[in-house]
């Protein structure tokens, strides 16, 4: 029976995304029981110079990917990253990557999680203004994103799930004096969430200036966040290196690079792959053993390719 193949988007060719791409691909690090292929064509790109046929080329790729992972011919894919302001120039209209994949799989349960050695964590908005986010909260909303949280933890070997809860407001709110959000729509939320049956404890609303020294620690499993860069920030100052970029709820695994494309050092050999080798390693991992067994991967692309040269990949 075939083995099943990860797929891998090469993100804006300009950027680190074919470096990262290839330095994982040749690092000895992955899991043998999959094969890896590059999805779509790598423009001639000048590193560092993004241009039209660099961002026509990463959507493309994309695209490619979702007919891929809904064909079966993928079991799962690995997203380099994209510069989203050039692809909007060229009628890309999603704020990433996370709502382009839950758009294209009909997915309206979805989350963006982190995940590195020190910290995961889960956000409740994502690429929302920072005014905005206070009115996109609801008690169903928060509850709906702890149960995906507590399912990744379960998923990953943790079945006694421990999720701190971050308030909104500093020291959360200090019982509605900073603000009301943690007694109104938080607070139900967690108890809800206790509430519910899943193998799970969830703990809050926390203050986030002090939550995530413990959770670092090990006294949580994870974080769920009520804001982007109220989960970025922390996760991204520990894990830098090695976090990974996931969208859970959807019916396929696709992960990513928690990072940029970097256009600054493209070229230079200077890029580590770490993120790129940790994304493709959890999506093996998320694929799972009986997946493995069972999937029908009879569609095994070209060989791989060297997005810098377009020549094969030496073994």
């Amino acid at each position: 029976m075939p083995r099943p193949v990860i797929g891998i988007t090469l993100g804006d060719a300009a950027g680190i995304g074919p470096e990262v791409t290839q330095a994982a691909l040749t690092s000895g690090r992955l899991d043998a029981r999959f094969d890896y292929q590059v999805i779509g064509r790598c423009p001639q790109a000048v590193p560092g110079r993004p241009d039209e046929a660099s961002a026509r080329a990463a959507v493309a790729a994309l695209e490619e990917s979702v007919q891929l992972l809904k064909s079966g011919a993928i079991a799962a894919v690995v997203t380099a990253p994209i510069s989203k302001d050039l692809l909007a120039a060229y009628g890309f209209d999603f704020p990433g990557q996370t709502e382009f994949y839950a758009q294209r799989f009909s997915c309206q349960d979805f989350q963006m999680c982190l995940t590195g050695p020190h910290l995961t964590v889960g956000l409740v908005t994502i690429h929302e203004p920072l005014r905005a986010v206070a009115d996109l909260l609801s008690t169903a909303e928060i509850v709906k994103h702890g149960r995906l949280l507590a399912d990744f933890c379960k998923r990953r070997g943790k079945p006694a799930t421990r999720i701190a809860v971050a308030g909104l407001n500093p020291h959360a709110g200090e019982n509605g004096r900073m603000g009301t959000e943690e007694i109104t729509l938080i607070r139900p939320a967690v108890e809800a969430l206790n509430l519910s049956g899943l193998p799970a404890s969830f703990h809050g609303p926390l203050p986030p200036d002090t939550l995530f020294y413990h959770a670092a620690r090990g006294q949580y499993d994870a974080v769920l966040c009520m804001y982007h860069d109220q989960g970025l920030i922390p996760l991204k100052l520990l894990d830098f290196d090695e976090a990974v970029n996931l969208t859970l709820g959807l019916p396929v695994v696709r992960t990513s690079p928690d990072h940029g494309t970097a256009f600054d050092i493209a070229g230079k050999g200077v890029a580590n792959p770490a993120s790129m080798i940790a994304a493709i390693r959890l999506a093996a991992e998320l694929v799972g053993e009986e997946a493995f067994l069972q999937t029908k991967c009879a569609f095994i692309m070209p060989a791989r390719r060297s997005c810098a040269t377009d020549r094969p990949v030496p073994p």
